[in-house]
């Protein structure tokens, strides 16, 4: 089981770390999100690689064998909100990590409009000015059920709760990623930076 005090990594580092379009994507992706390292890409890239994994077992099982794990497998991503309700297994194979980093707490807290950056939302998490159902939640990289999404909001003893807090007069909700066009994607100005 190993040491307690050590814990074991739970990512995977890209197998060329040192090509130029995979660093390019990788920063892409860190500025996009709003993640603190590459490890926390990392660790998401490995879960989606192990959701892939276990689909394409479960496709190359008999239909009784694979049936149980094809729908705990689906079940998960549906309430995770990473697929909708009328998916199949081929669509786990066709997730991408946009898809997976979209339903951080830290994109949510973005999206929904309760900060200004992307930067400043994770702030606002580790500080402990958001909860979910009244309970506060401190980690950005938290995958929010979509049961969940709709209780998002301040904590309840935060500052932040009174509308005339100054951090709350200039804020404007950005939609999600796709459901957003060129029309309704507002500029930084009107997002107040």
């Amino acid at each position: 089981m190993g040491d307690p005090k050590k814990q074991r990594r739970k990512y995977e580092t890209p197998r060329f770390p040192w090509q130029p379009d995979v660093l390019q994507s990788e920063l892409r992706l860190i500025g996009q999100y709003g993640l603190r390292n590459k490890k926390e890409l990392w660790r998401h890239k490995t879960m989606l690689s192990k959701l892939r994994s276990t689909a394409r077992l479960t496709l190359g099982m008999s239909e009784t064998e694979g049936e149980k794990l094809k729908k705990q497998l689906l079940d998960r991503l549906m309430r995770l909100g990473v697929l909708p309700e009328t998916a199949v297994l081929d669509n786990v194979l066709d997730l991408a990590i946009e898809d997976l980093l979209e339903r951080r707490l830290q994109s949510l807290v973005f999206r929904k409009g309760l900060t200004k950056s992307i930067h400043q939302a994770r702030q606002l998490i580790t500080h402990g000015h958001i909860a979910i159902q009244s309970r506060k939640v401190t980690s950005p990289s938290y995958l929010v059920l979509r049961d969940e999404e709709a209780q998002l909001g301040y904590a309840v003893k935060s500052p932040m709760v009174d509308p005339q807090h100054p951090l709350r007069q200039t804020l404007v909700a950005i939609p999600p990623r796709n459901e957003a066009t060129s029309e309704n994607v507002p500029t930084q100005k009107e997002r107040g930076q």
